[in-house]
């Protein structure tokens, strides 16, 4: 009777074996996601300065920055996002004359008009001129002058029908406080597709004629 007891104590029931498989994927999901956060902080981000900031959205003043960048005919954001991010990657993963690395930054940057603009940022260490030619020609360099930007920051994942919404509400926010704008809005994303928690994402608009108080 006593073995009986020590066999069926020692035997671990399918419920119990569940619990414990789920506890051990939450413990490493939790681990990944916080070497994900910590590599993300980590990366080179556009620098900006708040010039003002309103109850649900930010102007900011963007210094000149340098992109790289691929243009794309203009599509969903789903059906261009991958392919945009594919070319661009591949040229800083080593897709150049020199095989050379360069740094990856935050935001990705995707200009939403007439056609479909992927950019990301060039590393502050380098100049346009100094950068190795990509292999795919569709890539291009450009100086992206100072401006100044209105943004909306939003959580979660991108999709259309979410970036539609977006576009909307800053435009809506824009026009009660009588800002005026150039319509051509840009969304900024800053995290990859596998982090999962405290997302960070922006849509963007420049402004004009936008009075910078003292």
């Amino acid at each position: 009777m006593d073995a009986l007891l020590l066999i069926e104590t020692t035997i671990m029931k399918p419920t119990t074996i569940a619990i414990l498989v789920a506890g051990i994927l939450l413990i490493v999901f939790i681990i990944l996601q916080a070497f994900v956060s910590n590599s993300t902080t980590k990366t080179e981000t556009i620098s900006y300065q708040v010039l003002k900031e309103y109850k649900d959205f930010e102007i900011r003043l963007y210094p000149d920055v340098n992109f790289s960048v691929v243009t794309m005919p203009k599509k969903s954001y789903k059906e261009v996002s991958g392919s945009g991010f594919r070319v661009l990657a591949s040229y800083i993963f080593g897709g150049n004359e020199d095989k050379k690395s360069i740094a990856m930054t935050t935001p990705v940057s995707m200009e939403m008009g007439d056609t479909m603009r992927m950019k990301f940022m060039i590393p502050e260490a380098y100049e346009i001129k100094d950068l190795p030619k990509p292999n795919d020609s569709t890539i291009q360099f450009e100086t992206q002058s100072q401006r100044i930007l209105a943004a909306l920051r939003f959580g979660g994942w991108a999709n259309d029908e979410k970036l539609a919404e977006k576009q909307q509400e800053l435009s809506d926010l824009l026009a009660k406080e009588g800002i005026k704008h150039t319509g051509k809005f840009t969304f900024l994303g800053y995290n990859p597709p596998f982090e999962v928690i405290n997302r960070r994402n922006e849509m963007t608009v420049e402004v004009v004629d936008y009075v910078i108080e003292n």
